[in-house]
């Protein structure tokens, strides 16, 4: 039983319901998660363990757990001497931290340590072992592209917390019922009565903020990469790497010549990787920005989203945007509203549409 919260609105599968994003589905090893067609990720905190493999794995941070933050975690380990990141010392699980922590924390330390001793006969080891294992090869694979002397390395060092944890007191119980602790304990209080439901706790996107998920935010793991790219010496040669080994952006190809000028792509990115200006008469990405939540290519009907099969590190270091596809935008002949015309259309794709159906009614080819 843990603390475990989804915030909806952060959440791509709240932004459209073509969303096949279900990486906090399949990760968990208690099956305390179900994401069903068409709706939200349903939890139940009951038999939730807390190890964060949901948390880790979430392209937009909309998972959060209660007793663990993994931005928090970030500065206090960047600060602290030792390299050591365990179970047993520091983190829930090593799969909490995403491949971008990983990255980060390895090019501000030099080296860092994932204590694996303790996974051989831990009881989540079947989904957590090989996403924390893939996160490290990544992680390596990513800094050696840099040409970064920063690694990332498993050792079996088995952490042993010898720290004793005293019961508190009946007195002890009694002191947090200040009256600057009241209103943490009734908070507290209720929160281990909701977690103590076995139940699946559904998330209707009719709850959300829509003026939330129309926003455009970075995740701070995003931020906290960005910040630690900084620091980091630019290399000497940019490398191009294979973009199918990158689990946390990628590059993307526009076919022109089955691009319905939509707009969806753009509208929905949750991060604002994709973009268009004031008339709508051009898709621009930034690769930099993506998160890989692969939401674009869920809503693009006609599948003129592609991925491209390289990626150039030096995104990391000097990130542009870059243009897929120009339009010219023209008044529709019918409705008189501008659109974006990609092969001189006089009237718009709703027009279109319409007019098509029309004819189907009529029986007309």
């Amino acid at each position: 039983m843990a603390g475990l919260s989804l915030n909806s609105a952060s959440c791509v599968r709240s932004v459209s319901k073509f969303s096949e994003c279900n990486l906090c589905d399949v990760i968990c090893p208690v099956e305390a998660i179900k994401v069903a067609p068409e709706s939200l990720p349903a939890i139940n905190l009951f038999s939730c363990i807390g190890c964060g493999g949901c948390v880790g794995v979430c392209p937009t941070e909309a998972l959060k757990l209660d007793h663990f933050s993994a931005t928090e975690f970030f500065f206090e380990f960047a600060a602290e001497q030792g390299a050591l990141i365990s179970c047993q010392k520091n983190v829930p699980c090593l799969s909490v931290l995403n491949v971008e922590h990983i990255i980060a924390l390895a090019s501000l330390k030099g080296e860092i340590v994932l204590d694996m001793g303790h996974c051989h006969d831990c009881s989540i080891t079947s989904t957590c072992k090989p996403q924390i294992e893939k996160n490290a090869h990544e992680a390596n694979y990513v800094l050696e592209a840099m040409l970064s002397r920063a690694k990332v390395v498993m050792n079996n060092v088995a952490y042993d917390n010898e720290t004793i944890k005293s019961e508190r007191s009946r007195r002890d119980f009694f002191q947090t019922f200040t009256l600057k602790n009241a209103g943490k304990a009734k908070k507290d209080f209720d929160r281990n009565i909701e977690m103590a439901m076995d139940e699946f706790v559904e998330h209707s996107i009719h709850d959300v903020n829509i003026a939330k998920v129309r926003q455009k935010e970075l995740p701070n793991k995003r931020k906290l990469l960005l910040t630690a790219l900084k620091r980091a010496a630019k290399p000497e040669i940019y490398h191009v790497v294979d973009a199918h080994a990158l689990s946390f952006t990628s590059q993307k190809l526009l076919d022109e010549s089955t691009c319905t000028a939509c707009q969806m792509c753009y509208r929905i990115c949750p991060s604002g990787a994709l973009s268009s200006d004031m008339k709508n008469s051009k898709i621009d990405f930034d690769p930099f920005l993506c998160v890989r939540c692969h939401l674009c290519h869920d809503v693009c009907e006609p599948d003129a989203m592609t991925l491209s099969t390289s990626y150039n590190i030096k995104e990391f270091f000097e990130p542009t945007a870059q243009n897929l596809v120009m339009f010219d935008v023209r008044n529709c002949h019918e409705c008189g509203l501008a659109f974006s015309s990609l092969k001189g259309e006089k009237i718009c794709r709703r027009c279109q549409i319409e007019e098509e159906e029309a004819k189907e009614l009529w029986g007309i080819k």
